[in-house]
Formats: C-alpha cells, sequence, structure tokens
C-alpha cells in the first residue's frame, strides 16, 4: 500500500526498563510482532516504518479509529509486558531467566502503579511528523539502526523492521509505504 503524508502520524519510541537487551531471542521478538498484526487488525492501528532492536521499538504509526493512539500503545505495552515476562517464565531455554525477572520485579517496587513485574518504561519518546523530509529522516534511522549495531550489512536484510517493505520486499508486517 502507498501513502502520502496527509494524516497525523508519530515517530514512536517504547524502550524496555533499564535497557535490559530481552529482544535477543525469536520467542520474545515474535510476541512484539504478533501483537503490533492483533493492534493493526483490531485496533486500526496503522504502521508506516518500524523496527524492533534487543531492547526498544521505533515506529512511524498513526491510528484510523476511535482509539488514540496512546490508547493503543498502553494496551500494546500492556499485552506485550505480560506475555514476554510469562515467556521468559516458560522458556526452558532462557538461562537470563532469574535475572530478567528480577530486574522487572525490582523495577516493579519501585512503581506504585504496577503490581508483579516493570516491563517497558512509562512513556514513549513521541514526535509528530509533520513533513515528508522529516517523515525520511526518521525512516532512515528506523531502517539503520540495525546497521548501526552491525546486525546486518542492508537494513532490508534485518527480517524485525519494515526495511524490507520499502525494499519491495515483503516483511513480517505489512506497512503503508510512504513514497
Amino acid at each position: 500500500m502507498y501513502a502520502t503524508i496527509n494524516k497525523p502520524m508519530f515517530f514512536v519510541t517504547s524502550t524496555v526498563v533499564d535497557w535490559v537487551d530481552v529482544f535477543t531471542r525469536p520467542l520474545y521478538k515474535n510476541i512484539v510482532v504478533d501483537s503490533l498484526r492483533y493492534c493493526q487488525q483490531n485496533k486500526e492501528l496503522e504502521i508506516y516504518a518500524w523496527v524492533l532492536m534487543t531492547n526498544h521499538l521505533h515506529m512511524i504509526v498513526g491510528t484510523s479509529g476511535v482509539m488514540s493512539l496512546g490508547e493503543v500503545m498502553r494496551d500494546f505495552k500492556k499485552f506485550t509486558a505480560k506475555a514476554v515476562v510469562r515467556a521468559i517464565q516458560e522458556n526452558p531455554e532462557e538461562s537470563r531467566r532469574q535475572w530478567l525477572l528480577d530486574r522487572f520485579r525490582f523495577r516493579a517496587a519501585n512503581d506504585r502503579k504496577v503490581a508483579g513485574y516493570k516491563f517497558w518504561q512509562e512513556d514513549n519518546y513521541v514526535e509528530s511528523v509533520v513533513s515528508l523530509p522529516f517523515f525520511v529522516q526518521k525512516l532512515n534511522y528506523i531502517h539503520l539502526n540495525p546497521v548501526r549495531q552491525e546486525f546486518v550489512d542492508r537494513p532490508e536484510d534485518y527480517p524485525y523492521s519494515s526495511a524490507r517493505n520499502y525494499a519491495g520486499r515483503q516483511g513480517l508486517i505489512d506497512v503503508i509505504v510512504v513514497k
């Protein structure tokens, strides 16, 4: 799908507490991917670009429904936090299980609004995308993130990103490609 900037879009970053590198296993990354798909299908989240790194998620998004972006992000973070913590608890191959759970439990103990485990940092970093040059700047920032971290040589080689969509290939998530 192709679009131009004619509706509200936002550059959003969500970060794991203490920048913990939790998205190192496909099991945890796929929880985020599946939840983003769910939000697209059921909460009218519009995704223009995204990348999931080891401890944070960058996206350019908007909404086309009655839910605000804040409401969608609240639900997304609540669901993924519980699902990832549960996956950590149940994953027999997770060598860092106790350390991860202790870290998330410690962060929850210092937050009156959270019981059990705190996975995501409280707030999202949000910027309005107001022009095509700004969009392109953020798009390049998102897609080059895995290259800068030396995960891949080319952005489209990183599966947990919309770079594949922008290279004319099928990505893990359908995105609205802006041209």
